[in-house]
Order: C-alpha cells, then sequence, then structure tokens
C-alpha cells in the first residue's frame, strides 16, 4: 500500500469481497496463520456489528477492515480496548478528512448525530486468561450514498459531510498506522487512552436509556471508567457501572 512505510511489520490483505473481515482475521488467528495482520474488503456480504448486528457494507462506499493481534496480556487488561480503538480512528478520521468524529459508547463513531462508522472487538482466551489473540473490526461510511430505509435517518458518510470525495487510499493507511500505535501501548497507556475518550465521548453528560432485554431505564451518563465501563446514574440516585447491555443517547443520537 502506497500510504503505508514499505517495511510495514504487519500482513495486509486485500479482498474484493468477504462475508466478514472479522471472521476471516479469527480464522487466521484460531490457525496461528500470522503473528499479526490486516484484513481488509471492499465489500462484506455479512458485515457485523455489536451484539449479531448487520454492519452495511457495500461496494466501493467504505472502509472495512480487521485487525488480528496477538498482546499475550491478561484480559482485564484490555477491557478498554474498544475506547482506544475509537479514539484511533477519530485521529485517523481527522487527519484524513480535517473533521473529528464523536464516539458513541461503546462502539459508535459518530457525525452531525448520525453513526458515521462502528467498532467490533473480539477476543480469544487461554485456560490462565491470557489473550490468545484479539481482533479489532472497523468500519466507516465514506461515499455519498443511498443507505437501505432502516437507516436513511440514522447513518451518515464522510463525504456527506465534507462534501468532498474521500480518499479511500489514504484513510485506510491512516486507519491501519493509528491502530499499529494503539498495538504498541497496550495496556501500558490505558488511563492516558480513557482520558482521551472521554472527550470524544459523546454520550457523557447525557440522559441515556439503560436497555436491558425488554427493560428501559432512564439514567444519567456520568463518566466512563478505567476498564471502559459507562458509569450511569438512575433517578433514585443510586450509580451503576454498565460493562454489557445496550446504552441509546436519548435526545442526541436518533438510533438506538
Amino acid at each position: 500500500m502506497k500510504h503505508l512505510p514499505l517495511d510495514f511489520p504487519w500482513d495486509i490483505q486485500w479482498y474484493e469481497n468477504l462475508p466478514s473481515t472479522n471472521d476471516l482475521a479469527k480464522e487466521y488467528g484460531k490457525q496461528n496463520l500470522s503473528q499479526c495482520a490486516v484484513i481488509l474488503a471492499d465489500s462484506q456480504s455479512k458485515g457485523r456489528g455489536r451484539m449479531g448486528r448487520s454492519f452495511h457494507s457495500p461496494a466501493g462506499s467504505g472502509i472495512y477492515l480487521s485487525v488480528l493481534l496477538r498482546p499475550g496480556c491478561d484480559a482485564r487488561e484490555l477491557m478498554h480496548l474498544t475506547c482506544a480503538t475509537a479514539v484511533a480512528m477519530c485521529d485517523a478520521v481527522e487527519r484524513v478528512c480535517g473533521v473529528r468524529p464523536g464516539a458513541k459508547w461503546i462502539n459508535d463513531l459518530v457525525l452531525e448525530n448520525k453513526k458515521l462508522g462502528g467498532i467490533l472487538t473480539e477476543m480469544s482466551l487461554d485456560a490462565a486468561g491470557k489473550v490468545v489473540w484479539c481482533v479489532i473490526g472497523v468500519g466507516i461510511n465514506c461515499k455519498k450514498t443511498a443507505f437501505p430505509a432502516e437507516l436513511e435517518n440514522i447513518a451518515i458518510s464522510l463525504e456527506s459531510v465534507t462534501g468532498t470525495p474521500v480518499d479511500r487510499g489514504a484513510l485506510i493507511a491512516e486507519m491501519i498506522l493509528a491502530l499499529k500505535n494503539l498495538s504498541d501501548g497496550l495496556p501500558e497507556n490505558s488511563a492516558a487512552i480513557l482520558n482521551r475518550y472521554r472527550k470524544d465521548c459523546i454520550t457523557l453528560g447525557k440522559d441515556v436509556m439503560v436497555i436491558r432485554g425488554d427493560q428501559q431505564l432512564p439514567a444519567f451518563a456520568i463518566d466512563v471508567d478505567q476498564e471502559g465501563g459507562l458509569v450511569v446514574a438512575f433517578p433514585d440516585g443510586t450509580q451503576e457501572t454498565i460493562a454489557a447491555g445496550e446504552v441509546s443517547v436519548r435526545g442526541l443520537c436518533g438510533y438506538i
């Protein structure tokens, strides 16, 4: 890739179409086929988001990539991985496109109160709780295009915001470099990374809805803790750290 150093250490593979870049990266992790690798696809037929949701991945319109890492640390030391990835991707978009997205806790990139992209992190642990491999998947909407009806009011592209075409090659390279820099500091730089995430996180200081199955509990987002959990306060004054489940930003983003 022309925008990356010639001696860049990661194996980079590009495909016209894949079911899912994350799935292929996970197979590489399971089979020890690569120490670290980047999987890119021009389109995905079964792109995935958090909690099994589909991720719209048409050809020529976005960036769909996954990175396989082997950090060799305890899983607890990577609880902030999704937050860290969000900061890295905000950095990459800002450098290439001149606009900085926000991060909707925990895995969405947002511009103009609409979803620009998503992050999906997955990992495998050994019996001792060490991370054998982890995969970071990122999808970003680049080209101004017609979204499916269910996404029309909640999705946005970089081209729609900036008014100019996106150099996908330059942005891909910047994203890969940002993820390489991120991997070099995991987990040592977690405190600094989370401080940066708090600045990018549009969820903080907002009313949210904590969604658990059929339950929808109103709350107020106070902070992100040192493991990336969302600290919320409920109307009765009690507080809780949300480490999993769904949180939507009420009155700011028009999607859950």
